[in-house]
């Protein structure tokens, strides 16, 4: 495996004009699967590469271990800890899960299947008389929105307010600096200060006020691991809050595209409910919300493949482009709902495997079986959509059904 420069394919694939199909870009990536960029930056592209690094203890998702540091660095005290590495991460994500998920809230998300269905069917009730949706603004962004203001008890009218700081800070999270204005960035960092004072004046009324949402939790339980500090529970719920919706979203609204481009199988599925739940594995596989993990550092050398990525260098992480890899899925470029070993990249892998996937997964699965079921012979208006501005978390800005 040679290792060569690839700068004009990472740059036609950060370019927005290949938004709506990056993927004979990451073929052309895949033919040097550790790549290093003129910066000396590396890009991974490969499946077996990438579940190769992702598992390696030697790569840090913590930004202080750059050797250069990055133009769009979080400078909060305490970052989420996604960005921190064993043991500063691991203590804070049990801390978060006991909440979340097993082995101590171990039903919690399959007990919200109720709740979830009615609020995909209030969404869809009032999209009845419409011959024309939006599929983005009218189901996919307010039915995630719903349940993650609900899970962290923060108020759902304030949703306005929090909508224009993530789109900002995901805004900033591809910054360049060579062609993107300082404004983009100083932006970002303004909505995380902004959405950092606000949820602190959410948190502070909750101590010694026990309640059954999230925050609430995490400011008045302990656990084996102590209580986290309030800078912790701040950054955690801004994780959950950005996270739990903006993937979802894009994981609902590629969904929806993904099935009217292939009507056959949004007629079996209409035929066959049950076959929602491999469906949506297929779909984080072929159409995922997450593309690129834009960073990780090397906190010392790393050898991949034949490839020795030095201490300090920034690796980003190609996820989408891997699992289109045909090394290891057959026909991979074939949405297909009865792929066999679907261990597909869609929510990442290793350590920081995507904390909120069984909700997502819950939600998408009840949101396309419903979208399916009820709308009226559904036909997209247009084909590509327009896309959001990101490649890392990307699907469409708008998706126009009509129905009737």
């Amino acid at each position: 495996m040679t290792m060569t420069q690839t700068p004009d394919t990472l740059h036609r694939i950060l370019d927005y004009a290949n938004r709506a199909d990056p993927y004979p870009l990451y073929a052309e990536l895949r033919k040097t699967p550790v790549a290093r960029q003129e910066d000396g930056s590396y890009v991974i592209s490969t499946y077996r590469e990438l579940t190769d690094i992702l598992h390696n203890p030697h790569l840090s998702s913590d930004i202080r271990n750059l050797a250069r540091p990055m133009a769009a660095a979080d400078g909060r005290a305490t970052p989420a800890f996604i960005n921190l590495d064993p043991p500063e991460h691991d203590r804070m994500r049990r801390m978060a899960m006991r909440h979340f998920g097993p082995p101590h809230t171990p039903g919690l998300v399959d007990g919200m299947r109720p709740d979830l269905t009615a609020i995909v069917s209030g969404l869809i009730d009032d999209l009845a008389d419409k011959t024309q949706i939006d599929i983005v603004d009218d189901f996919a962004y307010p039915f995630p929105v719903t349940v993650i203001c609900h899970l962290l008890g923060v108020p759902r009218e304030d949703e306005p307010r929090f909508h224009q700081w993530v789109n900002a800070i995901i805004d900033a999270i591809d910054y360049d600096a060579k062609t993107d204005p300082p404004e983009k960035l100083s932006n970002g960092e303004q909505a995380r200060k902004d959405i950092h004072a606000y949820l602190g004046g959410l948190l502070e009324p909750r101590h010694g006020k026990p309640g059954d949402d999230l925050l609430s939790r995490l400011a008045n339980e302990d656990g084996p691991d102590g209580r986290m500090t309030d800078e912790e529970i701040i950054s955690t719920a801004n994780l959950l809050l950005i996270a739990g919706h903006e993937t979802t979203v894009n994981l609902i609204t590629n969904g929806m595209l993904t099935l009217l481009r292939h009507p056959q199988h949004l007629q079996r599925l209409r035929n066959e409910p049950d076959l929602i739940v491999p469906l949506v594995e297929e779909l984080l596989r072929y159409e995922p919300p997450v593309h690129i993990i834009p960073w990780r550092a090397a906190y010392s050398d790393i050898a991949i493949a034949d490839t020795v990525i030095p201490k300090g260098s920034q690796i980003m992480l190609m996820l989408a482009s891997g699992s289109r890899d045909p090394d290891r899925f057959h026909d991979p470029d074939r949405f297909d709902p009865d792929r066999r070993d679907n261990q597909h990249l869609g929510f990442g892998s290793g350590i920081h495997l995507c904390f909120g996937g069984p909700l997502a997964r819950l939600e998408t699965q009840i949101a396309l079986t419903e979208l399916v079921r009820r709308l009226d012979k559904p036909r997209l208006v247009a084909d590509p959509p327009p896309y959001r501005p990101s490649p890392v978390l990307r699907g469409p800005i708008h998706l126009h059904v009509e129905q009737g």
